[in-house]
């Protein structure tokens, strides 16, 4: 099984392989995406990193609250998306 995790307040410079790099001492890293704004393409600082269950807590554990990029990095479980409410 994997865990899918936040990571949140990233650098806009943060590459792929960067945060990549930042989890693989943690454990072996599925996937990594990072999310952008969709008009302007521009970075907004989070995404989500897929690791498998057992590495995945470690990972929370060890860089929720570490400094990356001159940032202060939150990482915690991915929640579903919640519906938007229509109006």
């Amino acid at each position: 099984m994997s865990k899918s995790l936040y990571v949140g307040n990233l650098p806009w410079s943060a590459t792929k392989e960067e945060v990549q790099s930042l989890f693989e001492p943690f454990g072996d890293v599925l996937s990594v995406k990072l999310i952008s704004d969709r008009e302007t393409g521009r970075a907004r600082g989070f995404g989500f990193v897929e690791m498998e269950d057992s590495s995945a807590a470690t990972a929370v554990e060890k860089l929720d609250g570490k400094e990356f990029g001159g940032r202060t990095l939150k990482v915690n479980e991915a929640q579903p998306k919640s519906p938007r409410q229509q109006f």
